[in-house]
């Protein structure tokens, strides 16, 4: 929220070194994707028995561990802050690794913010109380670099509108079959920023927000004339979420998002331009085109606080895609998750807990496979603000 001139001169720089340390022994009855051991990915499970070895696996992972910073000074009229943190979770090229990953790194002014940090796109609200680092497949979740502007922001509703960085994901789909020089030459194209918006309440009760995005989807041929054969299609979608204090101690975190050409905003699987086959003359001729494919994801979970030092978090979550007529029969199709916890928080800084996890993948051919696991935790959360509370 945008400080009146007389309280950014009043305001007092500060700033704030947070983290925590922690060390997740995660034990997989079955056997999933190995870059993947230390999280629960639908999309990663094998659907072919023994693809990945045999069943039982175990994991000890320090991955989840996290530093960062938070600063605040006055600025004119406003309090510039600012926020830099990273975890140890390698993803992309490093996956599997205990690496560098940036969350956020952003500063603002005012109504404006510029960096990387939550999508618009998503409600970080939605994530349960839950340890798997991953969590449900079926809720929008990426961190993206964005221009943002908050345009209101006052009595519990904020609106805001950004430009993100554009993120895409293409399925060649049986393309690779009968062309295989064409299905390795086609290159996805970001030739705009994404728009997205969000207009949020939040009150006593809990909250509710609904956001929007609009995406253009390209892809092109690389070393052909003029890039040939090229398409491009533009990309929609809606995301509403709420949580909801259904009792005292009791917490219900529900979304659905649909859209199409969304994958990419997702916290797991789909695709977001794929082939499809369409008519193209008279009698059986067909051709291609691209086609930004349609998916749904949904997210229910309750979280509750047994008593002062203990906490459950238990839920499901899906994410469906619409495969086109031109993808092959191993295509990602369906993403299920589900988890229960039991967390113990003997002081404010210190918590052990152990999750119980499902998960299942099904694929375009209707072919299945699942993962059940256990996480064990143990975490100690750390805060500069704390020593100076202590002197």
């Amino acid at each position: 929220m945008a400080a009146t001139a007389a309280n950014a001169q009043d305001a007092k720089s500060a700033l704030e070194v947070y983290g925590s340390v922690q060390l997740d022994y995660i034990q997989n009855f079955r056997r999933a994707d190995p870059s993947w051991t230390a999280a629960l990915r639908p999309s990663k499970i094998p659907t072919t028995k023994g693809q990945f070895g045999g069943d039982g696996e175990a994991t000890l992972s320090a991955r989840q561990t996290r530093l960062g910073i938070r600063a605040s000074t006055p600025a004119g009229s406003n309090e510039l802050t600012s926020q830099f943190e990273f975890d140890l979770f390698g993803v992309g090229v490093d996956a599997g690794k205990t690496t560098f990953r940036l969350r956020h790194a952003w500063a603002a002014w005012g109504p404006i913010l510029a960096g990387q940090t939550n999508s618009l796109f998503m409600d970080a609200d939605l994530f349960p109380n839950v340890v798997d680092y991953w969590g449900p497949t079926g809720m929008a979740f990426v961190r993206n670099p964005q221009i943002r502007l908050t345009v209101v922001d006052k009595a519990g509703f904020k609106f805001a509108v950004a430009i993100e960085s554009p993120n895409e994901d293409i399925d060649v789909g049986r393309i690779r079959q009968i062309d295989p020089d064409l299905a390795a030459n086609l290159r996805d194209v970001t030739p705009l920023p994404d728009l997205t918006a969000q207009a949020r309440y939040v009150g006593d009760w809990g909250h509710v927000q609904l956001s929007g995005l609009l995406t253009k989807l390209a892809v092109e041929t690389a070393g052909t004339p003029n890039n040939q054969p090229k398409d491009s299609r533009i990309g929609w979608g809606l995301n509403f979420g709420t949580s909801f204090n259904i009792a005292k101690a009791t917490t219900l975190r529900a979304g659905v998002v649909y859209g199409h050409g969304i994958a990419s905003y997702m916290n797991d699987g789909g695709t977001d331009l794929a082939p499809r086959t369409v008519p193209v003359g008279p009698g059986l001729a067909l051709g291609l085109e691209a086609e930004a494919v349609p998916l749904l994801g949904i997210i229910a979970y309750v979280d509750h606080r047994w008593s002062k030092s203990f906490t459950s978090a238990l839920g499901y979550s899906m994410t469906r895609v619409e495969n086109t007529n031109f993808q092959t029969a191993s295509a990602y199709h369906k993403g299920e998750y589900a988890s229960g916890n039991l967390l113990w928080q003997p002081m404010r800084n210190v918590l052990v807990g152990g999750e119980l996890l499902y998960g299942k993948r099904t694929d375009n051919d209707g072919r299945s496979g699942d993962d059940i696991r256990t996480q064990v935790t143990f975490k100690a959360s750390f805060s500069s603000s704390d020593l100076l509370k202590a002197k």
